[in-house]
């Protein structure tokens, strides 16, 4: 079940940050949506992958750990309220610029000339 997850987490990673370095505002929003959910599921699988098992109980063998679960409860509103935030900069910046492109324009940059490189 390792394995599973393992790959899982490496394959969305993988797949964040190709959507990342793309140009355009949209696939990096859905990028960094992705990669926060890698590392959701990340922090979720740090506690031990354990199925039906309680949580912390004076005398049990094994138990599920529930400090994990509490973190990603914690990650995924701090990634949802930061998920607005960039919608609302890439929005913004659509409607400043009337284009969605990540990068800056060419005008906005200094000739070489002016800074003597």
């Amino acid at each position: 079940m390792e394995l599973i997850v393992s790959s899982a987490i490496g394959l969305m990673t993988a797949a964040a940050v190709y959507l990342i370095l793309q140009q355009r505002t949209f696939p990096i929003v859905v990028g960094l949506t992705l990669l926060s959910y890698a590392i959701n599921i990340f922090l979720f699988s740090s506690g031990r992958l354990v199925i039906d098992k309680p949580p912390i109980i004076a005398g049990a063998d094994s138990y599920t750990d529930p400090l994990p679960q509490a973190l990603v409860l914690t990650a995924i509103v701090i990634s949802f309220g930061m998920t607005a935030l960039i919608v609302v900069l890439a929005l913004r910046g659509f409607l400043e610029t009337a284009t969605d492109t990540a990068d800056l324009p060419e005008d906005d940059f200094p000739d070489e000339t002016e800074t003597g490189t």
